[in-house]
């Protein structure tokens, strides 16, 4: 007999956007039970790791204006974007920062005491709201105070979610592993928000947590949902060496510099206006190309690179506004940028693509919302603007929320729960992963598939190696590392590292598949075989849906509400 657990509404992921839904639920509904199951401690979540701000246009008096963010949004996402879900983004965000601020969060101030924003790449305007350059610890600490005073907010830490149950039509519950225990659980619930993040850890090289891998992606996408955009992975410009670890674009915001080996500003060459603060798909490919011709560094590891120079900005100024960067550059690369640059090279940083949701949120499937990073509602199109993500969380967090917790209470009747597939589920795992039989090492298996998508699926991409890349990973997938050697039941984590590595194949494949298809370059999708935008062909959406065979292709609209595709220039 399963285990069996009752709720109302289920949120899978503790980070901004799960925080921010589960806060908003519980002030649409005080009867409600709330959810919130993640397979870490909730300050754990990778959230806590963005760090240099969230956008908003806070000061109209100043000369920025609401359209203006549309605007750069629109052009940053390379004309990919929905433009009515980009409007929705950026008239809800200013609300969003002076709720934070009722709530405790310490924003860094101006002068005057008014709240501080700072320049960040592809906006006319500085408008990234920042706490230092640890903004998405302080939000995360902000939510996670604030839903300490809802009753009915429950947290499960440390639970490994596979599947989730539906009847076809609508919601029905998610099966779990509590990972203390090594117990299957199913989770009844009328509605559910998967807000589980990004898929960065598909890459060797990468910026995100090690839990950062795409098990809520994979559940949605094994459960008939669509995988929307995935081909646009954003590679930020400046990953330290030789971690990966962020730099923020923070650091560039407030004026430090990218050098070539012969001590020049090339930014100069690919965005003559805008310099370091083109948007990040440009500023990673000019670096790339500089490296490429010749002009980058050798770091001690023999890997390629180039220098980020804030020594001119002053001592006072790094601790006062940049104290994480200067701790992690001390730290992870024994580097003190008050007196000598950085190494840095383009990192792998974000997905703009996920679940296909429409400007709610919603999925395919009733009774199911998709918010944050994990969701793709096409608020960023081909590329995302930096401090646009932590804003979409919070607009999205507390949209589903909302709109999840109403569903609840309209209380349609539920449908009778299929146990069959909770049975097909808890084989999967328990038969296929767990008990599974096996010669090759899985976390061989994890390094080989990292650095396959970081070889073949990286800045600049052809036909040649992706298609190489494709039948590598098909390759890679059909070997024998299904296998758990660890039996014990508590805290397993071999056994979620399996299971992990499972999702990871699915969706490497899916990001693959959408770029092979993708005969063009636009925003971070950059073709070196097709390297103009291709509007006649290709200015839609790819949606690729699950089979057991190989993944299927479609195809979805743009939504154009003002602004026509033109060339960006920066």
């Amino acid at each position: 007999m399963v285990n069996s657990i009752e709720l109302d509404l289920l949120i899978v992921g503790s980070g901004l956007a799960g925080l921010r839904a589960a806060i908003q639920a519980a002030k649409t509904s005080s009867q409600i039970k709330i959810g919130v199951i993640s397979k870490l401690q909730v300050m754990r979540s990778h959230s806590v790791s963005a760090e240099g701000g969230t956008a908003a246009v806070l000061y109209p008096e100043d000369g920025d204006a609401i359209e203006s963010h549309v605007y750069d949004t629109v052009k940053g996402s390379d004309f990919l974007g929905d433009q009515d879900v980009i409007e929705r983004l950026v008239y809800e965000m200013p609300s969003e920062v002076y709720q934070l601020e009722h709530w405790g969060m310490p924003w860094s101030r101006r002068e005057d005491g008014r709240i501080g924003q700072r320049n960040f790449g592809g906006y006319s305007f500085p408008r990234a709201t920042y706490a230092q350059d640890k903004v998405g610890f302080y939000e995360m600490q902000t939510l996670y105070d604030t839903c300490q005073k809802f009753d009915n907010i429950e947290f499960y830490n440390e639970w490994f979610v596979s599947s989730i149950i539906h009847d076809g039509q609508r919601f029905c519950g998610i099966t779990a592993i509590e990972l203390s225990s090594g117990n299957f659980y199913t989770f009844k619930a009328k509605a559910l928000i998967i807000a589980t993040g990004g898929a960065g850890r598909l890459y060797s090289f990468s910026t995100y947590a090690l839990a950062s891998t795409p098990d809520g992606l994979d559940m949605a996408f094994r459960a008939g949902m669509a995988l929307k955009d995935m081909e646009f992975v954003q590679f930020h410009p400046t990953g330290i060496l030789p971690s990966g670890i962020l730099i923020t674009e923070g650091a560039r915001g407030e004026g430090g510099y990218l050098l070539n080996k012969d001590g020049e500003r090339f930014m100069k060459r690919y965005a003559p206006s805008k310099l370091e603060l083109a948007s990040r798909d440009v500023v990673s490919r000019a670096m790339m190309t500089e490296i490429n011709e010749g002009r980058g560094f050798k770091h001690e590891t023999g890997v390629d690179c180039l220098k980020l120079d804030l020594r001119h900005l002053g001592k006072e100024l790094i601790i006062r506004k940049l104290p994480a960067i200067r701790e992690i550059s001390l730290k992870f690369s024994g580097v003190d940028p008050t007196n000598e640059p950085i190494d840095v090279r383009p990192v792998c940083h974000y997905m703009m693509g996920g679940i296909h949701t429409n400007i709610d949120g919603a999925t395919e499937i009733q009774g199911v919302w998709a918010a944050g990073e994990v969701a793709c509602n096409s608020v960023h199109g081909a590329n995302r603007l930096g401090a646009n993500s932590t804003a979409e969380c919070l607009v999205w967090g507390k949209i589903t929320g909302e709109l999840a917790a109403k569903y609840v209470l309209d209380g349609k009747s539920p449908t009778p729960f299929p146990l069959h597939l909770v049975a097909a589920d808890e084989k999967r795992i328990f038969d296929g992963i767990f008990r599974g039989s096996g010669n090759v090492n899985p976390y061989e298996a994890r390094q080989e598939l990292t650095e396959i998508m970081n070889e073949k699926a990286y800045v600049f991409r052809n036909e040649r190696d992706l298609v190489e890349g494709l039948k590598k990973v098909r390759e890679l997938r059909q070997k024998s590392w299904r296998h758990v050697d660890d039996k014990a039941k508590e805290y397993n984590t071999n056994f979620t590292n399996v299971m992990e590595l499972d999702s990871m194949f699915r969706v490497a494949e899916v990001i693959l598949v959408g770029a092979i298809a993708r005969k063009e370059s636009r925003g971070a999708h950059a073709r070196t075989d097709y390297p103009d935008r291709d509007d006649k062909n290709f200015l839609h959406h790819t949606l690729v849906y699950y089979d057991t065979k190989e993944p299927i292709l479609k195809t979805h609209p743009v939504t154009i509400t003002k602004y026509k595709p033109v060339e960006r220039k920066y």
